[in-house]
């Protein structure tokens, strides 16, 4: 039952994403939408989710949509703090690899986590392996750590 749940919830996320992307409410356009729903579905659609009902739960909507602000902003900072380190004169990095231990459970919530902190300039998610996450910095004394501590947390109460 809960592998039927997901492949619903998968079909169902995945036409409105289709409807938000192309933005035509037209018969063409839906049959479209419906036929790759359900072909992602049948391939993908259990990847999306294990338990459909926890998915359906709306604080973890409410969670995300904190996670996105929060993001954004962690972003800006990272741009603006990797701008300075470029125009600087001196150039003042000291790349390296750190490793960060998460306690995130499910493979996706490590693969949220790891993509965050990529797509915060200055740092690149290199590898993950079981529960450490391998980290290339521009500065290995940026607050990287302190970034995966936060997203941990929101992603935790997203996903698991």
């Amino acid at each position: 039952m809960a592998k039927r749940g997901s492949q619903i919830l998968g079909f169902i996320i995945a036409l409105a994403v289709w409807l938000l992307l192309t933005w035509k409410i037209e018969i063409n356009n839906i049959a479209i939408g419906t036929a790759f729903s359900l072909l992602a579905t049948m391939f993908f659609g259990e990847l999306l989710t294990v338990t459909p009902e926890r998915a359906l739960h709306p604080l973890r909507y409410l969670w995300f949509l904190y996670y996105l602000p929060v993001f954004f902003w962690q972003m800006a900072k990272s741009n603006i703090d990797v701008a300075y380190r470029v125009l600087h004169p001196k150039l003042p990095i000291n790349p390296g690899l750190i490793k960060i231990k998460t306690n995130l459970k499910s493979d996706i919530s490590k693969a949220l986590l790891a993509n965050s902190l990529t797509l915060t300039p200055g740092s690149t998610t290199v590898d993950i392996i079981g529960d450490q996450l391998y980290i290339h910095c521009i500065d290995v004394d940026r607050p990287v750590r302190e970034e995966a501590e936060m997203f941990e947390k929101i992603i935790a109460r997203v996903l698991e």
